[in-house]
């Protein structure tokens, strides 16, 4: 996480976070939190996290600059935001985010009210944990309730949309007409690009749909419960250690069933994730003689992640999933 001296802003407005920001650049030599190169009159995009990224850079295009308050390899739900990043919230164009996910982001939207904001939860549903595809567990135990802030913002719902790549292009077309709102020249450009998007989209499903259509197993196990929405879509059962919070620590309860149901369902890994720590699958997977592999939550890139961008981490979900679970 990144750590700084100043303390994390409480209530500043607009012109108070511009103004800290402009600051701490001319004080500290420190670039805009733009990308080198942009133009001045460059449209201006943040975003909470890495899926938002992908999108809006791909519909954008040279037409906008992007930046990700997420840095590569942090954990995006326990984002703290520095008065620079703060100072670009405010003044962005457009900020894309997941109100509950990450309450930094919030926060800073609130108090700078940039001048336009998509919050994602608004233009697609989420689903609860009661919607998903998640196997029966230790009553005592409710996966994704835990004192976690992001889990406290969202309640019961996954924040987790963008693993389903039918849900993608609602996103994508919400994006693209914030984009054609700031700037109606941009109108053809931007649309089209939105259909090649939705196409990539389409191509993804298609190939979870074929390659998960017949496999020995539809039980996976992995380190948190990210991938409701890939199991509700392609008639999975996730079976997560911890809740929504990838920190979370599971009780010696959720453990042993976690241990009934591997020997229930024939599994045979464990998944772990890139941006949070493995311990806790890999000390299940040697208890139980089971492999370990990496399953993508695709909140963030890291020099870990299996691939450099969303389609070729959702194309290595895939192949892991087709690997642990049998699929001809």
């Amino acid at each position: 996480m990144f750590t700084t001296d100043f303390p994390r802003p409480v209530r500043v407005s607009r012109r108070l976070a511009a103004g800290l920001a402009a600051a701490l650049t001319a004080t500290l030599g420190l670039s805009a939190c733009t990308p080198a190169g942009s133009s001045d009159d460059q449209i201006t995009v943040v975003v909470g996290l890495y899926p938002f990224q992908y999108v809006a850079e791909q519909i954008a295009g040279d037409r906008a600059t992007v930046t990700n308050l997420t840095v590569p390899g942090a954990e995006p739900h326990d984002l703290e935001l520095t008065p620079q990043q703060v100072g670009a919230v405010a003044e962005a164009d457009l900020v894309i985010y997941l109100a509950g996910l990450q309450p930094a982001v919030d926060e800073a939207v609130d108090q700078g009210q940039p001048a336009h904001a998509l919050n994602v939860s608004t233009v697609v549903d989420l689903l609860t944990l009661a919607d998903e595809s998640t196997a029966p567990q230790d009553p005592d135990e409710t996966v994704g309730h835990d004192d976690h802030d992001h889990a406290a913002g969202l309640g019961d719902h996954d924040p987790h949309v963008w693993l389903d790549p039918i849900r993608m292009p609602t996103i994508a077309q919400a994006v693209a007409d914030q984009l054609i709102g700031l700037d109606p020249d941009g109108t053809a450009f931007y649309q089209a690009q939105t259909e090649t998007l939705e196409s990539q989209f389409a191509d993804l499903d298609q190939n979870y749909r074929d390659g998960l259509s017949s496999c020995q197993r539809q039980t996976f196990v992995t380190s948190h419960a990210a991938f409701g929405y890939l199991a509700a879509r392609y008639d999975l059962t996730q079976v997560p250690i911890a809740g929504l919070s990838p920190d979370a620590e599971p009780s010696p309860s959720r453990i042993a069933e976690i241990h009934r149901l591997i020997d229930q369902y024939d599994v045979t890994t464990i998944f772990f994730e890139t941006l949070a720590s493995p311990a806790m699958a890999e000390t299940i997977a040697d208890d139980l003689g089971l492999t370990t592999a990496v399953l993508d939550p695709i909140e963030g890139l890291s020099d870990q992640s299996q691939a450099d961008d969303y389609p070729g981490l959702m194309a290595a979900n895939l192949a892991a999933l087709r690997l642990a679970n049998g699929c001809a």
